[in-house]
């Protein structure tokens, strides 16, 4: 079988190379600083590790959502909206929203890549809920991924959700999955005061075992001032339940390949 190589970027950002086709998660390249969110403001605390002029060629970018500046900030959006930008895959807010090349790919659907060589990356688009159920209206429509092909690694991409359900649902249809992407960091906003935004350190160490997943690489822990856990409490939980040599934790700019 083909491996997944995962270069982290920083926050929601990285590179992923599947069956010689490499994709952009959440792109945030901005410099440290606060960047206004409706009527409150993030605050993003560390730059990324690999500017984007530095990240070699791109097939496609997976974008979980657009409306919230730790998911795409300025920089990103120059990059998802340039006219020479790889094509865009999101929800159907953001296709509105931004236009040019973004598509949105509805759940349960899926569109097809070509590799090198011969053979297609397919990837579905998968519900994600960000925040508590009953939250949709205020945080918004946000979307996920698996990604799966003849030969390769199934790769669940969360986005920013923060329901279990959700993950036993992605399970049940296209489980199990080889390697899981998860973002989590317990963001907390005033937007919703009284719950996570994304998943818990307990709640991703319990999506990797709902998944069967041999890996786990977190996402979107860290570098912005609402998370509310990080690295070290993702290593606590996932020991926890056993599975702490399921849990690859990257150090900003490096690899791994699984």
């Amino acid at each position: 079988m083909a491996t997944l190589t995962v270069r982290y970027i920083g926050g929601p950002t990285a590179v992923l190379e599947l069956g010689g086709v490499r994709l952009l998660t959440d792109p945030t390249f901005d410099a440290p600083g606060v960047h206004p969110a409706g009527s409150r403001s993030l605050t993003k605390t560390a730059g990324p590790a690999v500017p984007a002029a530095d990240l070699g060629p791109l097939d496609a970018v997976l974008l979980s959502h657009d409306h919230h500046p730790d998911n795409l900030d300025d920089a990103g959006r120059a990059l998802v909206t340039a006219p020479d930008a790889p094509p865009v895959l999101s929800t159907a807010s953001a296709s509105e929203r931004l236009g040019g090349g973004v598509r949105a790919l509805p759940n349960w659907q899926h569109t097809a890549l070509a590799r090198p060589g011969g053979g297609e990356l397919r990837i579905t688009g998968v519900p994600a809920l960000h925040g508590p159920k009953g939250s949709e209206h205020l945080v918004g429509e946000v979307t996920g991924f698996v990604l799966s092909g003849d030969g390769l690694p199934t790769v669940y991409v969360s986005g920013d959700n923060a329901s279990l359900d959700i993950v036993r649902e992605v399970a049940d249809r296209l489980g199990p999955v080889d390697v899981a992407v998860l973002f989590a960091g317990a963001a907390r906003t005033a937007l919703v005061p009284d719950a996570p935004l994304t998943l818990t350190s307990a709640a991703a160490a319990e999506a990797a075992g709902i998944l069967d997943a041999r890996h786990v690489v977190p996402l979107h822990f860290e570098h912005w001032a609402h998370f509310t856990e990080d690295g070290a409490s993702l290593a606590e939980a996932f020991a926890r339940v056993g599975l702490t040599d399921r849990l690859h934790l990257l150090a900003p700019g490096a690899s791994v390949e699984l």
